[in-house]
């Protein structure tokens, strides 16, 4: 099997889009590319949409809290997620303009402040009791 088989193989299947490398070859490396690319938008554009939902979720429940010590958790992390949603727009930006390495590094940034968020709530508030663990 040649290199451009395994590549075109390893390609139908990571895709599953019931194409066989004779179908990918003849599509040629472009046509795959844009594929990619989709599938990148989309899965930016899903990212974006899910973010902006927990932003608001996040700041909602920052104003309406009255534990202060949920209210600053909250705001914390509304402003990851206001981060976040910034570093998945330029992502898009990036990914438009054809610099994968910045699609990378940003939507690195962008997990990382959604995985900050969610450190903060590992431990409950101080004062509350768990009703049960795992």
């Amino acid at each position: 099997m040649s290199k451009e088989d395994v590549r075109a193989s390893r390609l139908a299947r990571s895709l599953d889009v019931g194409m066989d490398q004779a179908d990918l070859r003849e599509r040629g490396e472009a046509s795959c590319t844009a594929n990619l690319k989709g599938l990148a938008v989309y899965t930016l554009n899903l990212a974006h949409t899910n973010a902006r939902k927990s932003l608001t979720l996040a700041n909602s429940l920052a104003k309406t809290t009255t534990n202060p010590q949920l209210k600053q958790r909250y705001s914390s992390c509304a402003k990851s997620y206001d981060e976040a949603v910034g570093n998945i727009e330029n992502a898009l930006k990036d990914l438009a303009l054809g610099d994968f390495n910045g699609v990378n590094i940003v939507t690195s940034s962008a997990m990382t402040e959604i995985d900050d968020c969610q450190d903060k709530f590992m431990q409950p508030p101080k004062g509350y009791v768990v009703a049960f663990e795992e």
